[in-house]
């Protein structure tokens, strides 16, 4: 089966053709491990677990390598480890910082369904292929030291700019390029710097005798390049990065290695904005992934890993996406719906329909695969297919949106099958049912009121007699 992507670098959707089909090759750029990581942040390890998955039924597990780095040595992370340990010396509370962000990340990342990458590397794991790059940029001509700073020398590329396509002044605006007097163009990025006191702190590369620390670019390329080469297949990541990042790895690794190309097919996935405005601390609508899976901070509600992922999934990764609470309820009724028909039928693996490959082959259609998804649950509802409900609990699972479990936590509120609702439980689902009746959702209030019934907890609507308000209270029944 043809798999098709579209390339950011040459602007079209290109048969992919694998440099070796033995090892299927793919790089995508992970966290900044300092924080909780944002519901945008989700986007790209979502769509690239999906790709993933593809990969490897197409050309088998055991010929696909995954790498997704991680990011534990920059500026961000030495702020907030001295604002949260200040007694502490930096870095010792950098490693504190580093270690609890990274776990919160994995922990958040299996709650949404992915799967570990084939290699997980670590900036400061790898400082020693940083500083072989640089030295070898060096002696190229394609980079020099100013200042105790290596800086890469972007007129020395003369094809610089090919991923973005952005002129000059765009280029000098949109990397909010740090003004110098040690470089020799104001495009110009660095590659290695000087540590101040205190901070992380490696020899440095190029015969400088104060000891520095790496730039963000160079990390990416060193990494890429210990695991995957000198070129690769696909690079990924979020649009975002498209300038300065991945263009400057572009440029570290193809003068370094004096390659046409750094990885031959380039993935990027659209913006994600919340209830239709960008996410922003100041906007008041930022919103973690942390949040989501176990707070009420979004929708007054908290959500299941799946119900994020297939919400994420309802989009083509190319498009821009608006996170809204509309969005989740939907997807959380369409899974619940789904899992109800394929519950029973999951310890019986079938193959995964061509079709759905099929939509999955044309640039990661997602929507078209839940499309198809959406016709097995018609077919195992009307008993049109036998095979249906046998295929829709494979292929759920398959996708990374169910893990065959019996359960019905994906309403938010925790109800195992088997297991009653406790009282917070239940006077947290009922203020998602008043508020599906205030907007006059009457299925979502009848199917709350339904799902509470099966563990024993009858409702009763009413109004106040006072103020003529909808009340509803409940009671245990044996």
């Amino acid at each position: 089966m043809e798999l098709k992507l579209y390339d950011t670098l040459t602007r079209e959707k290109r048969l992919f053709t694998p440099l070796d089909p033995s090892n299927v090759r793919m790089y995508v750029c992970g966290p900044t491990v300092y924080d909780f990581a944002h519901i945008g942040n989700a986007r790209p390890v979502i769509v690239f677990d999906v790709l993933f998955r593809l990969l490897r039924h197409l050309y088998g597990a055991e010929h696909v390598t995954y790498v997704r780095n991680i990011t534990d040595v920059d500026d961000k992370i030495n702020v907030r480890a001295a604002e949260e340990y200040p007694d502490l010396p930096l870095n010792e509370a950098i490693r504190k910082v580093t270690e609890k962000t990274d776990k919160q990340f994995h922990d958040d990342v299996a709650a949404l369904g992915c799967l570990p990458p084939t290699f997980e590397p670590r900036a400061t794991e790898h400082i020693a292929e940083m500083r072989t790059l640089i030295d070898r940029l060096i002696a190229s001509g394609n980079a020099y030291v100013g200042e105790d700073n290596v800086l890469f020398s972007v007129p020395s590329m003369p094809d610089y700019g090919q991923l973005s396509k952005r002129p000059l002044d765009e280029m000098i605006a949109g990397a909010r390029v740090e003004v110098a007097a040690y470089k020799k163009d104001p495009r110009d990025f660095v590659l290695w710097k000087p540590s101040k006191p205190g901070e992380p702190a490696w020899p440095s590369p190029a015969g400088i005798k104060t000891p520095g620390r790496p730039g963000w670019h160079i990390e990416c390329s060193a990494m890429s390049w210990k695991y995957l080469g000198e070129i690769f297949d696909i690079h990924g990541g979020g649009i975002d990065l498209v300038f300065p990042h991945h263009e400057d790895e572009i440029a570290q690794s193809r003068c370094a290695f004096h390659t046409p190309v750094m990885a031959n097919y380039w993935m990027h996935n659209g913006f994600l904005q919340v209830e239709g405005e960008k996410m922003a601390k100041s906007a008041g609508n930022f919103v973690t992934i942390r949040d989501l899976l176990h707070t009420n901070k979004f929708g007054s509600n908290h959500w299941h890993g799946y119900v994020l992922r297939l919400a994420m999934l309802m989009t083509h990764y190319r498009q821009p996406i608006d996170w809204t609470v509309d969005r989740l309820v939907e997807a959380r009724q369409m899974l619940k719906e789904w899992i109800d028909c394929a519950i029973g039928f999951e310890q019986y693996p079938t193959p995964v329909p061509d079709e759905l490959v099929s939509a999955l082959s044309d640039d990661l259609n997602s929507p078209a695969a839940l499309a198809i998804i959406s016709q097995l649950f018609r077919e195992t509802r009307r008993r049109t297919n036998p095979d249906a409900s046998i295929k829709l609990a494979s292929v759920l699972q398959w996708l990374g949106i169910w893990n065959g479990e019996k359960t019905n936590d994906i309403y938010g509120y925790g109800i195992v099958v088997g297991s009653g609702p406790s009282d917070w439980d239940i006077e947290h689902v009922l203020e998602e049912r008043k508020a599906a009746r205030a907007r006059k959702d009457w299925k979502e209030s009848d199917r709350i009121r339904d799902e509470l019934a099966k563990h024993r907890v009858m409702l009763k609507d009413s109004k106040d007699p006072t103020t003529g308000a909808p009340v509803t209270t409940w009671e245990r029944v044996p």
